[in-house]
């Protein structure tokens, strides 16, 4: 048999400290009004003994649980098989880290999980959630919504009929139409005339957007020039047969992903087609383990991925901190939509 150490009670760190066992609560649960000496005592208290705070307690008096539910709206198989995903949940991974949060993944993978995920943030199990890539008429918002949880979108939702109560939910995007834009601009400036584009999912809101800005600059582009993928370079492999059958005369693509880009890249080299000198290919999203691997390395619009993670769980944790200092029930921070760059390979 072995003796196992009890475990140090809030009692013990009072008594260590010289305080009053309601003085030690106030400062291990982050409230106010404990003058800074005494602060200091009790936080040395807690390392010197060890003292782990009983989240059950601590949920009592800051009513918040430290948890932080993030929705991604697409199966595991696509989840972890593609770097996009695991770049922004690093970003959000790093800020609650930074904030002593936990991470609770939740996946979907089709109507009877959108229904669970909304009975597990109505259960009361997390502060907050954080959603992204969704799709249209996916149910995941009003779920949500029904559930109370304060909310932070990724990506532009879709909003229907492009209003919105002033209590929605925000949401932090990357400027995917201008990106597009500059991608589009860049292959007509290199001499292009014969521009295509291998589009994401539109059933959501950055294929959207992105097909927009192409035809913010090809206005007057033949329409057989513009094929739907997935964002998956299985799609972009079949997108650009398809687009190749078509238009057997296209001198450049631009792809709505680097995933996409990359299956487009590997058919034109099948077909005999030179890289950058017969087709000029561009990706979007510049995650580093596709765009610097392919053959040649990809020019593509440059979005800080990571970066997009860690402003929305920051301005999620903004907003409990708000609620729970009681402050102005007025709406608390605001959209942001994120600049991009194109990045110049050889590619294009």
């Amino acid at each position: 048999m072995t003796e196992t150490a009890s475990r140090p009670t809030l009692e013990a760190v009072a008594a260590r400290a010289g305080v009053s066992r309601a003085t030690a609560s106030r400062v291990v649960n982050g409230g106010d009004g404990v003058r800074e000496p005494l602060v200091e005592r009790v936080r040395r208290a807690v390392e010197e003994l060890g003292y782990v705070p009983n989240q059950a307690a601590r949920s009592l008096v800051t009513r918040r649980h430290d948890a932080v539910a993030v929705v991604i709206a697409e199966p595991e198989t696509r989840v972890f098989a593609d770097p996009f995903f695991g770049l922004q949940l690093r970003g959000i991974s790093k800020e609650l880290t930074a904030h002593d949060s936990q991470l609770v993944l939740l996946l979907t993978e089709g109507r009877d999980d959108h229904a669970r995920v909304g009975r597990y943030l109505a259960g009361g199990h997390v502060d907050g959630a954080l959603v992204f890539s969704l799709h249209l008429d996916d149910p995941l918002p009003e779920l949500i919504h029904g559930a109370g949880v304060p909310t932070v979108f990724g990506g532009r939702p879709g909003w229907g009929d492009g209003t919105r109560d002033a209590a929605a939910p925000v949401y932090v995007d990357s400027d995917n139409r201008g990106g597009a834009r500059a991608a589009v601009r860049h292959l007509v400036a290199l001499g292009r005339t014969r521009v295509a584009h291998i589009t994401g999912a539109l059933d959501q809101t950055s294929a959207v957007d992105r097909l927009d800005g192409f035809r913010d600059v090809m206005a007057d582009a033949d329409p057989r020039l513009v094929v739907e993928g997935d964002f998956t370079p299985a799609g972009g492999e079949r997108a650009m047969r398809e687009l190749l059958e078509r238009c057997p005369d296209v001198d450049a693509v631009f792809a709505a992903n680097d995933l996409t880009a990359s299956g487009a890249l590997r058919v034109l080299r099948e077909r005999g087609r030179r890289v950058p000198d017969d087709v000029a290919v561009i990706g979007f999203d510049d995650m580093l383990p596709v765009a610097e691997q392919t053959d040649p390395p990809l020019t593509t619009v440059r979005q800080d991925i990571e970066g997009m993670g860690r402003l929305m769980a920051r301005l999620l944790l903004r907003d409990l901190d708000r609620r729970t200092a009681k402050e102005s029930t007025e709406r608390g921070p605001s959209d942001v939509i994120l600049p991009t760059t194109l990045v110049r390979r050889a590619s294009a």
